[in-house]
């Protein structure tokens, strides 16, 4: 009987992992669903560092449903630590984990660099990177790239399947129908579902036949207000922050969120709405994901992009002349010197590091200052303290005082909400099994019971739970 472990997005929304102990038809295989970090607080993020141990020489082929490092950011330590083979995702995947995964290998990097100068002061032993920019390139060299809707073989006769998710570029629900006890069982992994209202990406594929369903539950607790709605009020806090002389800052997820909010800014400056004269797009690897967007518009929504007229130049300028992108450190810094009438966009989505840290500590204390947070923020990171109302807070080892205006506005969220969790929950048939996964507790419980109401059971799994298919 071919059998599921619970590794990770358990009780939590990042850290995804699953593993599948396959029952093949002359020896049993060893597959793993996803290898996503740990994010949100030294607690969370330490689970990071626990050896894969014997698994990274005993799994046969690893599956990937996107590139957000929540799903894919171990993998190059799998590397590291033995794992030698392939690594399925779609193609679109593939070209961004390049981009992402470099990106977190250099901030690991400068990251452990400060760390470790202040162990050498206090007497004790330096730390070693999770993984470096070498288990990267090992990385990227065993990514096989696949098309969605076309079947793949995997060891133990298993077929993969991928369809749009409709969450970020190349995402996708993971279809696996897998041999167990005789007949075949189908497993579909939701991945992380899209918001249908969001810009840019495709309504998310429905799928109808499963016997276990594996689903997200990361807003389960709750629906997005609807698109109309946060734009005006987008809007507003624009128009608020340009009257009071401030600058708006929005911390952003550098693959989805930022490209976005990059739309409705290009929306309303062609509407003649955007008071604002200079938007900086204050992250490198957010740069380089823009600059993929660009060139991959087939991938993306033809009527979104026939409101910003997009042609296929790889250029984000044409559609908001004001943007500036800001790659170096030097021009980055020069952004601090703005005291107002900006819009500036960095990572990290959360604000537990990356640049707009940086603009936090300069803007924070100022309340001419809008700080709009876009993006689910996990427990246990700064984002999460701004939005719960803190009124002091500590940022680059400093305390300041919260007087910026801090917004919230949910409906820029790339995943689904509630009713569209139900809803693509509502396609299957037959009644699979459904078990809920990246979400944080109250969520999941939410979810469960309105599940429960559609007439849909689901479990809540715990760590480390082993399930027969």
């Amino acid at each position: 009987m071919s059998r599921l472990t619970f590794l990770g997005a358990v009780g939590e929304v990042t850290g995804s992992r699953y593993l599948l102990d396959v029952d093949g038809p002359s020896r049993p295989h060893r597959l793993l669903l996803e290898c996503g970090l740990h994010q949100g607080g030294r607690e969370l993020e330490g689970a990071n560092a626990v050896p894969f141990g014997r698994l990274a020489g005993q799994l046969e082929a690893v599956v990937l449903s996107h590139g957000h490092l929540d799903h894919a950011g171990l993998l190059p330590k799998l590397v590291r630590e033995g794992y030698r083979g392939p690594i399925h995702c779609t193609a679109d995947t593939a070209e961004l984990l390049e981009i992402m995964l470099v990106d977190a290998a250099f901030v690991m990097a400068k990251d452990l660099e400060w760390e470790n100068r202040w162990r050498s002061r206090a007497g004790k032993p330096a730390l070693e990177p999770l993984y470096d920019e070498d288990d990267v390139v090992r990385t990227l060299e065993q990514c096989e790239p696949h098309d969605y809707g076309r079947p793949v073989t995997l060891p133990g006769d298993v077929t993969l399947v991928f369809r749009d998710a409709g969450h970020i570029l190349g995402s996708a629900i993971v279809e696996l129908a897998i041999p167990s006890g005789g007949q075949r069982r189908r497993l579909v992994f939701s991945g992380d579902l899209g918001n249908p209202a969001s810009a840019l990406m495709k309504t998310p594929e429905k799928v109808h036949e499963a016997d276990l369903v594996l689903m997200e539950s990361t807003y389960g607790d709750r629906d997005h207000r609807p698109l109309p709605d946060t734009l005006e009020e987008f809007a507003r806090v624009l128009d608020e922050a340009h009257a009071d002389g401030g600058n708006v800052l929005i911390p952003a997820f550098a693959v989805g969120r930022t490209q976005e909010i990059l739309y409705h800014l290009s929306v309303l400056y062609h509407e003649g709405r955007l008071h604002q004269q200079m938007v900086f797009l204050d992250s490198p690897m957010a740069i380089r994901v823009t600059e993929l967007y660009a060139r991959k518009h087939k991938a993306l929504d033809p009527d979104d992009l026939r409101v910003l007229n997009v042609a296929a130049h790889g250029d984000p300028g044409q559609y908001l002349p004001i943007l500036r992108l800001t790659r170096s450190v030097e021009e980055s810094m020069a952004i601090n010197r703005i005291h107002g009438g900006a819009i500036i966009i960095a990572g990290a989505g959360m604000c537990n590091g990356g640049r707009i840290v940086h603009h936090l500590r300069y803007n924070l204390e100022r309340p001419s200052t809008r700080l709009v947070i876009v993006g689910f923020q996990a427990r246990g990171t700064l984002g999460r303290q701004l939005v719960e109302g803190a009124e002091r807070v500590r940022v680059l080892g400093e305390e300041l005082a919260v007087k910026a205006r801090v917004h919230t506005l949910g409906g820029f969220s790339a995943h689904a909400g509630q009713s569209e969790l139900i809803g693509w929950a509502g396609a299957f048939r037959d009644h699979p099994r459904f078990y809920l996964v990246h979400g944080e507790p109250e969520a999941q419980r939410a979810l469960q019971a309105a599940l429960e109401e559609a007439g849909i059971q689901a479990e809540i799994p715990a760590y480390r739970q082993r399930i027969e298919l």
